[in-house]
């Protein structure tokens, strides 16, 4: 027996999904649009980056094949390795969203086959009823917002306000989700943290799939900024997991990021939190140093979608991968004979595409390990056949949806 790893690039998507039309996300590609971006020299940033998309270690894997697998297309400046070091495909979404809980559930072989709980577009995205009784039992004196927003345009928008009148600030977005920001001074982290389980019980009728708490600081004079003491609180899975599988068996569980939150704590055995990609990244070598055989090691990378996909910055989100890309060797000194490292995400996040929201996306799926024979698995039918893949290579039974490409 060996151990597992599984990197979630959050938001990075590599296009073609086969009902993006129906999610009006018809020709978007993450992967691809960047890739475009940056040789046409419209991804150039000084002291940040310049010229073509480089990822050469994701590139050896096989990334330029799983692209061409998900779409018939090259990355633009790109070409298709002469032999790919690595197992790669792509993986089309089964699940009926494409939101962060219905994208990790499904690789972990549970694919969200109901329909989840949204807020309206139009006019107060929160009834006057689930305001009253947030006000009440929270003890507030209203809320700012009440509408579907981006996260740090509501910030600078309500900040000043929230602060003079303790007010917190609620908003939407296109997922089944309602998130709260409030500064951690003024407001309070543990306040902010106890509205949030308030709230994560009012909207359980609702079907709404996460509350998330967004902490930030600053003032209105030097602007604001949010903190890395974000907190996720989700609805639990609709059934058991890779994660409560790998648990069970009596192995440990390393959930790094915002893992734990997202699978509602199940199945996890131990948590690392760290903000931002590079602290996340050492957080996994620390991990990796203490997994034990048949233990999984689980991080989501969130800088890729929270900082660059939803804010459309094309040029940040280039560098965040080139930055974990040229981290990878640091990683591979520590595996293990028999150790199997997959690497994918849970949805687009196409920072050239209209609005700020996810893209419905094929996901690219990368393996790699000592010993690990390299091969093209194709474009898979579901993201749980990654679960199923693990399960399998830990010697565990078969996940309730998925099927293994080893």
């Amino acid at each position: 027996m060996a151990r597992a790893f599984l990197f979630v690039l959050d938001s990075f998507g590599i296009g073609g999904a086969p009902d993006a039309e129906s999610y009006g996300d018809l020709g978007a590609n993450t992967l691809g649009h960047i890739a475009e971006q940056c040789a046409a020299g419209l991804a150039d940033r000084p002291g940040l980056r310049k010229g073509p998309l480089s990822l050469p270690h994701m590139q050896s894997l096989g990334l330029a094949e799983a692209a061409v697998n998900a779409t018939g297309d090259l990355p633009a400046g790109w070409a298709l390795s002469s032999r790919p070091r690595g197992i790669h495909g792509a993986a089309s979404e089964v699940s009926r969203g494409k939101d962060t809980p219905s994208g990790h559930w499904e690789i972990a072989g549970q694919p969200v086959m109901f329909d989840w709980g949204y807020f309206p577009d139009d006019g107060p995205a929160f009834s006057d009823e689930l305001v009253a009784k947030i006000v009440a039992l929270a003890e507030l004196p209203g809320i700012l917002g009440n509408c579907h927003a981006s996260g740090t345009e509501i910030i600078a928008r309500f900040g000043a306000e929230h602060m003079k009148t303790g007010k917190p600030i609620c908003y939407t977005s296109s997922d089944s989700v309602f998130q709260i920001a409030a500064h951690e001074e003024s407001f309070g982290l543990e306040r902010l943290i106890e509205l949030c389980q308030t709230v994560r019980k009012l909207i359980d009728p609702l079907n709404i799939g996460r509350v998330i708490a967004r902490p930030f600081v600053g003032s209105a004079e030097t602007g604001f900024d949010r903190t890395g003491n974000r907190r996720d609180f989700s609805v639990p899975p609709p059934g058991p997991t890779l994660l409560d599988q790998v648990s069970e068996s009596g192995h440990r569980v390393f959930a790094v990021g915002k893992i734990g939150d997202i699978y509602a704590h199940q199945g996890v055995t131990d948590v690392r939190k760290a903000s931002g990609n590079p602290a996340l990244f050492e957080a996994t070598l620390k991990a990796t140093r203490e997994a034990r055989d048949g233990d999984l090691v689980f991080t989501n990378f969130v800088d890729f979608d929270m900082l660059y996909g939803h804010r459309r910055d094309v040029a940040g989100y280039a560098a965040a991968l080139e930055a974990l890309d040229a981290m990878l060797p640091r990683f591979a000194k520590l595996l293990k004979p028999g150790d199997l490292v997959l690497m994918t995400a849970d949805h687009g996040c196409d920072p050239t595409w209209r609005g700020t929201d996810h893209t419905r996306e094929r996901v690219p799926i990368l393996g790699f390990g000592p010993g690990i024979a390299a091969r093209d698995i194709g474009v898979r039918t579901s993201y749980a056949d990654i679960g199923a893949t693990l399960a399998r290579h830990l010697g565990l039974p078969a996940t309730a949806n998925g099927r293994s490409f080893l």
